[in-house]
């Protein structure tokens, strides 16, 4: 607990602080690559559930244009995700303004991936223990398969994430994320763009 609470949080602080300030030109560069090839803004912002489903505003890159139909209507992502934006994303590189939520206290380096709102009432008991931590920018599912494995196989991940929390387990999910990263592994499901929607697990009542 004192970990959770007070150790892994400095950690955070310190952290993102310097990533901030290193990655600071990286930064500038890719602001203006995204806003020459995919436009303005250049910062994605969505709400997303964080600690026991507080929502809060995450940061990342834009990987997709605002193209739409005869209608008005977003076109797919699949339609709407350029080369630039699948090389931002293989590489990681759009999750970097993430840096500013985990300062902020909205994330941790490591957690859970914070998920999308709509899917916190179709989670179940087990399932929503998920947020009983601070969601992260890398996690235990994200170094086992990230969104090549099932919604179920990712959320057991989860739960086994908060049953086991440790500054020696966080080491090693940050250990493995930098040669998941290198590798480019699991960036998206089988004829996704990056995964189908939870639609909740089959044969059972969500909370």
């Amino acid at each position: 607990m004192m970990y959770q609470k007070v150790i892994k949080r400095l950690f955070d602080i310190v952290l993102s602080s310097a990533a901030i300030v290193v990655t600071s030109p990286v930064l500038a560069v890719l602001s203006v690559m995204v806003a020459k090839k995919l436009g303005r803004p250049v910062i994605f912002k969505q709400e997303r559930p964080g600690y026991k489903g507080k929502v809060f505003k995450l940061y990342k890159f834009r990987t997709m244009t605002d193209e739409r139909d005869e209608k008005g209507e977003l076109l797919p992502d699949e339609k709407r995700l350029t080369s630039f934006g699948k090389k931002l994303r293989s590489t990681s590189l759009d999750e970097l303004p993430e840096f500013f939520n985990i300062l902020k206290g909205d994330m941790s380096f490591v957690g859970p991936r914070p998920l999308l709102v709509q899917y916190l009432p179709l989670y179940n008991k087990e399932q929503a223990r998920r947020h009983d931590v601070l969601p992260g920018l890398t996690g235990w599912a994200q170094v086992n398969g990230r969104n090549a494995i099932s919604w179920e196989e990712k959320f057991k991940l989860d739960v086994e994430y908060v049953d086991g929390i440790s500054f020696l387990f966080d080491i090693r999910i940050l250990l493995m994320t930098v040669k998941s990263v290198l590798k480019r592994e699991g960036i998206s499901q089988a004829g996704e763009a990056t995964m189908e929607f939870f639609k909740g697990t089959k044969g059972e009542e969500n909370e």
